[in-house]
């Protein structure tokens, strides 16, 4: 039985810049094709750096470019695939650099400086001494990439948009070809084009352009919400959605292609991909993995820094009680509310006894040690770039082991057994999906439904990868095998009267 001052705690508980300070990590991937798809293997996190770690680019086919934070300053970092080294290429004591790439036909890149007094100018670097110069003093660069060691193709913040603007380094020129663009510029391969991003009052665009005659054609609208682009070097313009790849080849495809899926519990979202010249390598930026987020929060908690774990929580996170129960909402008032138990609590510890990750939802038992008792309880906590939901489950008394119950029913349904599995099921069973909506209720609806699937799927499985027991509930993270298929789930048992009476998935 808990004492009332923790149960209180439950209550409480747990110059225009287009470079925003998101944490993130660089990632890096093996790109292979198989039977006319791609696929990626071995993902590894090369820049593994607290903070922002953005924009890659191949200087070579063995060395990527990308943007890093250190002391306070984010520089240009070059990562040697061979050695799994990294080295840094510039320290601007005054400044930032972001969008690093290697300019043509010199042993230099060029990326645009962020000074500290707010001006943003396009820089050149010599990678042996670091030394830089301004390339193009009269422009505030957003992105670039250069056609050729004469002439670059920029976006230039205009305001508040950006616009695609042509600069000729001999002429000393700068053309402006279209108002309102994104961010994404490259050179196409085997081609005297550039492709970028259009955008009008009604469309995002992938558009074709020749920076010479300026003759500009339309390839393909985004993926909704994602505008990060690159080109292999046999014509395939590459995208992400989520943690999904897609492919469009503009001489042969009408829309875009799944290619591959990164089931990486640790990459969250895919943004700023960029392919190798021998096309055997991509890297792209995730936003940190669900789980750094959650344990900067623990940290942060058992730190006391009101400030640094109310900002691990989104603006408008929702706290409750599972499964609706909603305590309070708004990272203001999670705010205020910890405050006051910080005031009321002069001793509080937290300790994640053990986890669940699939996805963006992280479930951790927790340990409580408040003025030396010890309580528990598990949160759960729905993850984009910060934490948008957390929901406390309570430690309950109870008379019966819920998970021989639990486990009861999932031998049933390994056996493909009808009656086995629907055993340890109460009559009038619910069954509900992540946001609650009722997928099923009684036992004969569970039957109508399990049946056909029990016969006609030979090669179901599921087996449990872990499981938390807290009171009358079991969690468990399961791995289910189905025609073929594998995927994860989250399934929440509710024991009552020696029967599961309340089944939740959250995957």
């Amino acid at each position: 039985m808990k004492q009332n001052h923790f149960t209180i705690f439950l209550s409480f508980c747990c110059c225009l810049n287009v470079f925003a300070q998101q944490s993130t990590e660089v990632y890096l991937a093996e790109l292979k094709q198989e039977n006319d798809f791609l696929k990626i293997d071995s993902v590894i996190n090369i820049s593994k750096n607290e903070g922002y770690d953005n924009q890659p680019s191949f200087f070579d086919n063995d060395n990527i470019l990308f943007s890093s934070t250190r002391n306070n300053q984010t520089d240009v970092a070059l990562y040697n695939i061979k050695d799994s080294s990294t080295i840094w290429l510039t320290n601007t004591p005054n400044g930032s650099e972001y969008s690093p790439l290697r300019i043509p036909s010199k042993n230099a890149i060029s990326a645009i400086r962020l000074d500290k007094d707010g001006l943003q100018r396009l820089y050149e670097y010599d990678v042996n001494t670091g030394e830089s110069e301004v390339i193009l003093p009269d422009l505030k660069v957003g992105y670039h990439v250069w056609f050729s060691s004469d002439i670059i193709v920029c976006t230039v913040l205009i305001e508040n948009r950006m616009d695609l603007v042509i600069s000729n380094l001999k002429a000393n020129t700068n053309y402006t070809v279209q108002k309102n663009v994104g961010r994404s510029l490259h050179k196409i391969p085997n081609s005297n084009l550039v492709s970028y991003i259009s955008k009008t009052d009604d469309s995002v665009t992938i558009r074709s352009l020749d920076p010479i005659t300026l003759k500009s054609e339309e390839l393909i609208a985004t993926m909704e919400g994602s505008e990060d682009v690159c080109w292999t070097e046999n014509g395939d313009l590459i995208t992400a959605y989520d943690t999904s790849i897609l492919s469009f080849n503009p001489a042969s495809d009408k829309e875009w292609k799944f290619e591959f899926k990164i089931k990486d519990q640790d990459v969250n979202g895919i943004s700023r991909l960029a392919v190798n010249p021998l096309r055997n390598h991509l890297s792209f930026v995730s936003k940190d993995s669900p789980k750094i987020i959650v344990d900067r929060q623990v940290e942060t908690f058992n730190a006391r820094d009101i400030n640094a774990f109310a900002n691990c929580f989104s603006k408008d996170v929702v706290v409750k009680n599972f499964p609706m129960d909603t305590l309070y909402m708004g990272r203001q008032q999670l705010k205020v509310n910890y405050e006051a138990f910080y005031k009321r609590t002069p001793a509080i510890e937290a300790k994640v006894a053990s986890r669940i990750h699939v996805g963006q939802t992280v479930i951790d038992q927790e340990v409580i040690t408040i003025n030396g008792n010890q309580h528990h309880q598990v949160a759960i906590y729905e993850v984009d770039n910060f934490i948008e939901s957390m929901t406390f489950i309570k430690d309950t008394a109870t008379k019966i082991d819920p998970e021989i119950i639990v486990q009861e029913q999932l031998d049933g349904y390994n056996a493909r057994d009808i009656n086995a599995f629907l055993h340890p099921f109460a009559e009038n069973v619910k069954v509900y999906g992540a946001n609650v909506e009722l997928r099923t209720q009684g036992i004969e609806e569970m039957r109508k439904g399990y049946s056909d699937f029990f016969e006609t799927t030979k090669d179901l499985h599921c087996s449990v990868k872990n499981r938390i027991v807290i009171g009358n509930k079991v969690i468990d993270e399961e791995n289910i095998t189905a025609n073929g298929e594998s995927f994860s789930a989250i399934g929440i048992y509710e024991i009552e009267n020696g029967k599961i009476a309340r089944v939740t998935f959250l995957q």
